[in-house]
């Protein structure tokens, strides 16, 4: 089987270690350690040159996202070359996109990759993702909102004033300290943003107390799909942000469509909820669903925004649409079973 690795030594974990585990396993596998963005350029050229059957990408969401955004500068499509499958190796900080094909430790993965080239005649199982696209860039998800500003404080306070121990400011509990002693007290002494929802795309369709795909009654092309306060307002393809928080729960609900999201409640009503916010249980109070192939979201002031967990300054209108890109991912769920 032909493969290609990209590891990427700015991830959290990335390293020339786990480059050389790779060849340890994967003999005949194409490595590249990507330190820069010319590296991305040039691993991508070969990928055109001489499409894999699977691209490896060791890294966080965002080194993978790198790869389709970069794909898709250079060849208009965010799809990888020769229908090849994208595998995930979760070296990041949130791994989100890696979580929902179950990905799982790097060291495991590297080996079961090793496991399948040698075996002949092989298969690849796949699951097939959408992405979401804003402003000529696509992602498993976008939004702005508590989710971006999110984004600044996780990095904030791994070297600003905290309660934790340097060394466990890096994952989760870094994650906890930036929402608890930042995110949320900037957020109780802040005047709420108002957001305006229209529809641009296909008829919309909502979520029941069921769980159940429905249509909404004056959801059509052209409606104002919701007017009013918003703490988050994001749209995703995958289920997950990171770390096991579960955004967008009717993400792969319906086929060709992304799970746009509202959260209308104020940080102290959050605060008491992120228990049920995180495991994304439905219904929630003060939470809006919809199913939407575009939609424009129009802000009362500049607000945080981010795509596929980078964030990308300032805005106050945010056009999100489903792209027509689709990629297929390794699907590790299937693989391990």
């Amino acid at each position: 089987m032909d493969i290609a690795v990209m590891v990427n030594l700015q991830a959290r974990r990335g390293s020339e270690r786990v480059a050389r585990a790779c060849e340890a396993e994967l003999p005949s596998a194409r490595i590249l350690m990507s330190r820069s963005l010319g590296d991305l350029e040039r691993f991508t050229a070969e990928l055109r040159d001489a499409p894999p059957e699977l691209v490896v990408s060791a890294g966080g969401d965002g080194t993978a996202l790198a790869l389709l955004n970069t794909l898709r500068a250079s060849a208009g499509k965010a799809e990888l070359p020769g229908a090849a499958a994208l595998g995930l190796l979760p070296l990041g900080t949130g791994n989100g996109w890696a979580n929902a094909v179950g990905a799982p430790r790097w060291r495991k993965a590297i080996a079961e990759l090793g496991t399948l080239a040698r075996q002949e005649p092989h298969t690849l199982p796949r699951r097939r993702f959408g992405l979401v696209e804003v402003e000529g860039l696509v992602g498993p998800f976008a939004g702005t909102g508590w989710d971006a500003e999110l984004i600044d404080d996780f990095n904030a306070q791994k070297s600003g004033p905290g309660i934790l121990p340097s060394r466990y400011r890096q994952g989760v509990a870094g994650y906890l300290q930036g929402l608890f002693l930042r995110t949320i007290p900037r957020n109780l002494a802040r005047e709420r943003v108002e957001v305006e929802i229209t529809n641009t795309g296909a008829d919309a369709l909502t979520v029941d107390d069921e769980g159940r795909a429905i249509p909404l009654l004056g959801g059509e092309h052209g409606a104002v799909l919701y007017r009013g306060p918003a703490s988050v307002c994001g749209a995703g393809t995958a289920p997950e942000w990171g770390f096991g928080f579960r955004a967008f729960p009717f993400a792969t609900l319906v086929p060709r469509r992304m799970h746009l999201r509202i959260y209308s409640a104020g940080a102290g009503e959050a605060t008491l909820r992120i228990p049920r916010l995180w495991r994304g249980e439905h219904p929630m109070p003060k939470m809006h669903n919809w199913l939407v192939t575009r939609c424009r979201a129009v802000f009362s002031r500049p607000v945080p925004f981010q795509v596929g967990g980078d964030r990308l300054g300032m805005r106050e209108v945010v056009d999100y649409r489903l792209a027509e890109d689709q990629v297929d991912l390794l699907d590790w769920n299937a693989l391990l079973s």
